[in-house]
């Protein structure tokens, strides 16, 4: 396999300097969002952003982010199409609204509310080949960040051996529900420790100081939907990369705040040799923990997957065990990104 189809990064162009682009987010307050526009302002020269929010209010939308005060312009067909690219950030509900109001404007999908839509192609650029043909759609749904992690690592280790099956835990953080996730989960943590009723609306069961392989009946969102989802877009993401096996998937939801961790089995078709797995992977722009694994915690805020614990299966000396972990927020809005830059030229 040629090392430079993998060596493709991420971030390696800038938006063009011949003309200033305008980019809309929709849900401008969310956590995604917040991720978007931090990105979007590191971008030299930086473009012009919108903050849309998920109503078609008349007046504007006043949101606390953090310390500073989000004015939030309202979400019609105006708004949108005043823009060369919009980021859909915030509902399900919002990104369809946004998705009647389009006409002109490239619409980019973190919500995966519209993966099902006829017109839309899954993107996650940091995980395709670098000669996969880019999309020129106006509909690009950006796929789930645990998709992305595993799609990018099973490519990179398919250069050391040929893989032959994989098995993979998926940890999901408490942000992937959004705010509410975390507020609710701080609010078990509290309500845990000082004996009160829980706060349960999002997950409907106690997620504080707990491992969860379902959600409560009555839950927002059932984990089991979000696990089809990962298996539905890895699946698609390995297409383009053939010979690779699909892996076997479970979700857990963690009382974590941020960041997703995995553990992952690969078995080879030879003996696994942990000392080329660890130097390949390095090459290829992965941060390789050798003495003290990575977590989640460490991984806030960073780029890119850090892996760590590499170790020969006991049991099987043609598998191997890899901890994984990637800032779930930071791997979805670098891809948004990157496919931004596409439209924009």
């Amino acid at each position: 396999m040629d090392i430079n189809i993998l060596n493709r990064p991420l971030r390696s162009s800038t938006l063009a300097k011949t003309s200033e682009h305008h980019v809309a987010v929709v849900g401008g307050d969310t956590l995604l969002a917040r991720e978007l526009r931090e990105v979007l302002e590191a971008e030299e020269p930086k473009p012009r952003i919108h903050l849309l929010s998920a109503t078609a209010d008349t007046s504007p939308v006043l949101s606390t982010d953090d310390e500073d005060a989000v004015v939030m312009t309202p979400l019609t067909a105006e708004t949108l199409e005043g823009n060369t690219v919009a980021f859909l950030a915030g509902s399900p509900a919002a990104a369809r609204r946004a998705l009647k109001l389009a006409t002109q404007v490239t619409l980019i999908d973190l919500t995966a509310a519209l993966d099902e839509q006829p017109e839309a192609r899954l993107r996650a650029p940091s995980a395709e080949p670098a000669n996969l043909k880019r999309s020129s759609a106006k509909l690009q749904v950006i796929a789930h960040p645990a998709a992305i992690a595993l799609t990018t690592l099973l490519a990179r280790l398919s250069v050391t051996g040929k893989l032959r099956s994989s098995v993979a835990h998926v940890f999901e953080p408490a942000s992937e529900r959004g705010q509410k996730g975390i507020e609710e989960l701080r609010k078990q943590t509290v309500g845990v420790l000082s004996f009160q009723k829980l706060d349960t609306t999002v997950f409907d069961t106690q997620l504080a100081f707990n491992l969860l392989a379902r959600y409560g009946e009555e839950a927002m969102e059932p984990l089991e939907g979000v696990e089809q989802r990962i298996e539905k877009h890895t699946a698609s993401l390995l297409s383009a990369w053939p010979g690779l096996p699909m892996p076997s998937i479970r979700l857990i939801q963690a009382p974590v705040f941020h960041g997703h961790s995995m553990s992952l089995w690969v078995e080879f078709e030879t003996e696994a040799d942990t000392d080329l797995i660890a130097q390949k992977l390095n090459e290829f722009g992965v941060d390789v923990r050798p003495d003290e694994p990575p977590s989640n915690a460490h991984i806030a805020g960073q780029s890119g997957l850090s892996v760590g614990a590499i170790s020969v299966d006991r049991n099987n000396p043609r598998a191997c065990w890899i901890w994984v972990v990637a800032d779930n927020l930071k791997l979805s809005a670098e891809n948004a990104l990157a496919v931004a830059k596409e439209q924009l030229g």
